[in-house]
This record gives structure tokens, sequence and C-alpha cells, in this order.
């Protein structure tokens, strides 16, 4: 199934011994995190309807509205959620515009238009533009998608809050970074700027998310 693995990617090795070697600032990012790295659990579904769950809300309410859709359905899976009622995907927690774009997660599944079986030979910019057809999901929902799922390697989500704020904080002594200043450093750390991203994030914060 694809993303659902715990182990770290092949090439986040290869990827760190990189980064070290081209990127003094980058280098004692990395080196003042190891022994963590990226890993991907949960099948596509789930990571995406996880996603939505949590939109706009905290962590801790993602994660009781999250226990009751388990809890409602035999498996959160496409075929399971899409018999679902709305007023059903409501009484767990979700709001209007959530139980739709739930819906639409499902339907987009169950017929077809969400290609699983063919992303692994799709670029990233082919599986984002299918994604963002799904109500609900995002450019910026579609790259996290690719990092913590698919394990892409080479991810730059420069709308990101957390990668702006950490490139912010050590490439430019706490001065706002632009896009395009953001796209240019991110140029440097080519192909591995999923991995560059992440030890950025961990920056700021040590313990690693799981999407």
């Amino acid at each position: 199934m694809i993303g659902n693995t715990s182990v770290e990617p092949e090439y986040w090795l290869r990827a760190k011994r990189a980064l070290v070697r081209r990127d003094p600032v980058m280098a004692g990012i990395i080196r003042a995190h190891p022994r963590i790295g990226l890993r991907s659990r949960g099948d596509a579904f789930q990571t995406l309807a996880r996603s939505i769950v949590g939109q706009q809300i905290s962590v801790k309410a993602a994660d009781s509205v999250w226990a009751r859709v388990v809890g409602a359905v035999p498996e959160v899976a496409p075929t399971a959620v899409r018999a679902l009622d709305l007023p059903s995907l409501r009484a767990c927690g979700l709001s209007a515009r959530k139980a739709e774009y739930f819906r639409d997660l499902a339907r987009h599944f169950t017929d077809g238009t969400i290609h699983t079986h063919r992303w692994p030979e799709m670029d990233d910019e082919a599986v984002i533009d299918e994604l963002v057809q799904v109500r609900g999901i995002g450019r910026w929902t579609a790259e996290m998608f690719l990092i913590f799922n698919l394990l892409r390697p080479d991810v730059l989500p420069v709308d990101d809050l957390g990668l702006q704020r950490a490139a912010s904080l050590h490439y430019r002594r706490g001065r706002p970074i632009t896009l395009r200043a953001l796209r240019k450093l991110g140029e440097g750390w080519a192909p591995w700027r999923s991995v560059a991203t992440w030890y950025l994030w961990r920056s700021l914060d040590p313990v690693p998310v799981e999407y």
C-alpha cells in the first residue's frame, strides 16, 4: 500500500550527507538532530482524511473528531465513508463543510479519479494537480502529502509558515524572507528539498510530526 511504511526513505542518509557537504547552516541543524528521520504511516485515504479533519482546529480537537469517525465506520476506507450520510458525519464533530469535503474525498477514491496506483510513476506536480481537485485539499495539503506519505524527496512547500520562520531564523538572522528568496535558497538543497525542509522544521520543534 502506498505510503504505508515505518522506515526512513532509502535516500535519507544520502540526502543528509549531500546537504551537510554543501550547506554549513543546514549541516549544523542536521547534526543537532541525530537519530531521527522522516517516517510515513497510514494509507493514502486516511492521511488525506485526517488532513481535512485537522484543518483550523487544535490537534486535541482533531484527535477527538477522528476517534469518533473511527468509531462510526467498520474501517476508515473510501467505501465505508461514502456510505455515511452527512448527518452521521456531522455527528462525529465535523462541520457541515468538512463533512462535505470528507464525502468528496471518498467519492474521488471510489470513482477512480484518484489514481493511487499511478502515483509512483507521476511527477510531483501531476500528483498535486490530481489532489487539489478534491474539495478541501489545497496545494499546501498536497505538498504535505507528498512529503509525509509518498516520501517524495524534493518538495519545497514555500507557503508553509514553519518553513518560512525557520529559514528566516537561520538564514536571515530573523529578518522576514520572501517567497522568491526562499525558492532561491531551496535551489541549493535540490534534489533533497523535502529533507532540508524537514530538518528546518525540527529546528523549531524537535518532535517529528506524523501525517
